[in-house]
């Protein structure tokens, strides 16, 4: 079967990757007052964040349109695809997972939605794993049933750079962004099996908090294997490339790799997060 490989961006796929698989790639939108800018197209990472840090009011992220998922699935009937496998971000955080079932029932075009309960690197090795079952021959049936399986294995827990986005964006009071200011408190924040965000510790200073992510990594491995990690940011390359060599010296069996975030999550979690993400055996 001719299959087409669609995503959002809170993948945040490299162009590299994109094109040696051909997905397609439905992009998530920054909402500033001038309008809605959709994100890897009408923007790039740093023209991102230039623009975050000047804005008068802090943006807001909404999911692709409905016009635009209609518009793919015609594009693929049309280009003698048979079906779509679509792996979007977590349904608990975007509409987006919603919006494919309902467009691909008006386009008249068969497509497997995927609810991924997550974002980010997890998302990508979902999408290498069911390209590879394609190649092998599996049918979209059972190729939709395996990665469903895959996203009971994925985990990212992440770092706030501070909590005045999160502020800015509805996410904590007031109140608790001054407080976590005046005690430099951190917040760990993590995906639960529902796709849901949930903040799992709060400590002081940021090596506490890396310490509380490199702990679940530890639970995870000590469930299955994890070969690959990506540490994820939000235009914090420094600070990463620092974490990468402190985590490869305590993790030699593990490969390590740097991999920045969707423009969506730094408009919550501003510029400088960091965090882990993996798929476990």
């Amino acid at each position: 079967m001719k299959i087409a490989w669609i995503t959002d961006t809170a993948a945040f796929l490299s162009a590299q990757f994109i094109k040696d698989h051909a997905i397609h790639v439905l992009p998530l939108n920054v909402v500033f007052e001038e309008g809605a800018l959709r994100e890897t197209i009408d923007m790039t990472e740093q023209q991102f964040y230039e623009k975050l840090r000047t804005a008068a009011k802090h943006p807001k992220t909404s999911q692709p349109s409905f016009g635009e998922h209609v518009a793919l699935y015609e594009q693929l009937k049309a280009e003698g695809y048979d079906c779509a496998i679509a792996v979007h971000t977590s349904a608990k955080q975007s509409g987006t997972f919603a919006s494919a079932t309902m467009a691909a029932e008006q386009a008249g075009f068969k497509t497997y939605p995927i609810n991924a309960k997550i974002g980010s690197y997890p998302m990508q090795r979902m999408l290498e794993y069911g390209i590879e079952l394609a190649a092998a021959g599996k049918s979209p049936e059972a190729i939709v049933s395996l990665i469903e399986e895959m996203v009971t294995r994925s985990e990212l827990a992440f770092i706030p750079a501070s909590l005045e986005n999160l502020h800015k964006s509805g996410r904590v009071s007031g109140t608790a962004m001054f407080l976590s200011n005046l005690l430099n408190m951190k917040l760990v924040i993590a995906y639960d099996d529902e796709g849901v965000c949930n903040v799992i510790h709060k400590v002081r200073a940021t090596k506490r908090a890396k310490k509380a992510v490199m702990e679940k990594l530890d639970a995870a491995i000590a469930k299955s294997d994890v070969k690959d990690v990506a540490i994820i940011h939000c235009n914090n390359d420094e600070e990463v490339t620092k974490w990468q060599s402190e985590l490869e010296a305590s993790y030699p069996a593990i490969h390590f790799m740097k991999t920045p975030l969707s423009a969506a999550v730094g408009v919550h979690a501003g510029e400088g997060t960091i965090g882990l993400a993996w798929v476990r055996e």
